[in-house]
Formats: structure tokens, sequence, C-alpha cells
């Protein structure tokens, strides 16, 4: 599974790609410190982690490279970005972790929440724009639809349903931040993905007179 080649303007694009996933690592911690509710992979992450010996981010780091293994006969080229994301992520939330507090106070655990689906879609737009690779979990679903012909919508709501009730059903956080999340984070990253993409010179370059 050969990487992707790299493409121009390097520089910048390493610059969104890390940054990118440190902020989205940074929006995990606090929405799973907030206790209510994590994103629909994290639940499946975080219970996983209440039954075997590691932390939440080594199960995001091995979830990760599971799920990279998945995309072999969906013949997808993994990028750096797909292989930063795999590790940066679990990494940072980890970091994330034993540095936050855990909130008793609701307005605190609201503010969390808050705080980390808005820093969620600023790092995601990030690392998307990038432009390095998609995340290990994106390209699982685009390369369904690739090999299957099957509506985006349909794919990413059916792995997402299945995720979150298994890792509810293993101990992980389900809740109203979960909600919001699935439907705030993209209508946020609508609007920042455009300004915040890595364009190459070509694109950027201005029309002839």
């Amino acid at each position: 599974m050969p990487l992707r080649p790299l493409p121009a303007r390097l520089p910048r694009r390493l610059a969104n790609l890390y940054l990118g996933l440190i902020t989205y690592g940074v929006s995990m911690a606090l929405l799973i410190r907030s206790s209510l509710g994590n994103m629909p992979w994290d639940v499946l992450h975080q219970g996983l982690a209440e039954r075997v010996p590691l932390s939440l981010g080594t199960v995001t780091v091995v979830v990760g490279v599971l799920v990279l293994l998945a995309w072999v006969p969906l013949r997808q080229r993994p990028g750096l970005g797909t292989v930063s994301n795999v590790v940066v992520i679990g990494v940072v939330v980890d970091a994330g972790l034993a540095v936050l507090p855990e909130p008793s106070a609701m307005a605190w655990r609201i503010a969390f929440a808050a705080a980390g689906i808005g820093l969620n879609a600023v790092g995601t737009a990030l690392y998307i724009g990038a432009r390095l690779g998609p995340g290990p979990r994106d390209g699982l679903m685009t390369g369904i639809c690739a090999r299957t012909g099957w509506p985006v919508r349909w794919v990413r709501t059916s792995i997402e349903v299945g995720v979150v009730l298994t890792g509810w059903a293993l101990g992980g956080t389900l809740g109203p931040a979960t909600v919001a999340y699935a439907l705030l984070v993209g209508p946020l990253v609508h609007p920042l993905l455009p300004r915040l993409t890595v364009r190459d010179p070509a694109e950027v370059a201005a029309p002839a007179a």
C-alpha cells in the first residue's frame, strides 16, 4: 500500500496538518472530560479502553491501524496525513486527558463540550485542508463508497451508528454532546474548509489579463 506522492507547498501543508491534528486531539480530550458525550468513534475508543489495559490514546492508535488495514482490500492509498492522523491524535488525546481537570459544575462541563466541538471543526478543516491524505476512518468511508457505489451519507451513517452502539455497549459515554457534535460539526467545518485549505501555486495564481 504505497504512500501518495508529496505535493507542492509542503511546509505550509505540514504546518496545517500537524496543527490540525493537535487541535483535533485536544478537542477529543475536552469532550471526554465534559462527560456529556463523546464523538462517535470516541464512544467506541472509550468503551474499548474500559475493557483493556491500555490508555484511550493507545486504543485510538490501535483502532486507527486496524481501520487502515481495512483500506488494503478497498485499494485506498494513504498519505502522510493518514499515517500522522493515526499516531498524533492518540498521543495528543492522552496528553490532554493528563492535564485537563474533570469539571463537576455543569456550566464548566458544557463549556468543555462547546470548546471541544468548536476546536474539532477547526482541527478538521486544518488537517483536511492540508490535502496530505484523509484520516483512516474517512478513508474507510470513501473507499467503501468507491467500491460499492453506495451513497456517502448511508455509508457514513451506518459506520458511525455501528461504532456508537458498540462503544456504548462497552461502556463508552453517549450523551447530548454526541448529538450536538453530529449536528454542528459539519456546518462549522463547511465555511472553515475553503479558508484553511492550502492551494497549489497554479490554483492561486491570478488569471492572465
